[in-house]
């Protein structure tokens, strides 16, 4: 049996997975950022959102991983996954890097692989 794992936006309920409305506060950049589709099993970067710009948390916009980091490591959704991956769960350094790579390569840069 597969067990289907929540992405943020369903185990917070925030709505903003959709294109919301001009006044509301628009599609979350998780849903968007698919340089980490399928991160501890989730769509987008739906179970990796913690190190994503550009999220809400409280209503309040948050700002870059550094800025938000203190913040994501308490939330419950964080820890959820954190359990739910156990062993096999990404170091939040290892997926910047990713999508640092992920970047870098798009735009046609030289990665240099240390």
């Amino acid at each position: 049996m597969i067990v289907q794992k929540l992405n943020c936006w369903e185990f917070k309920k925030c709505g903003r997975e959709k294109t919301a409305k001009e006044d509301g506060p628009g599609t979350c950049p998780v849903v968007t950022e698919k340089r980490l589709h399928q991160v501890h099993g989730g769509s987008q970067a739906g179970r990796a959102c913690w190190v994503v710009a550009g999220t809400m948390c409280g209503g309040v916009k948050q700002g870059t991983f550094a800025m938000k980091y203190d913040n994501c490591e308490k939330c419950d959704f964080y820890q959820l996954v954190k359990r739910e991956e156990s062993a096999n769960f990404q170091l939040s350094v290892l997926l910047l890097r990713q999508l640092k790579d992920s970047k870098a390569h798009v735009e046609g840069a030289v990665i240099n692989p240390s």
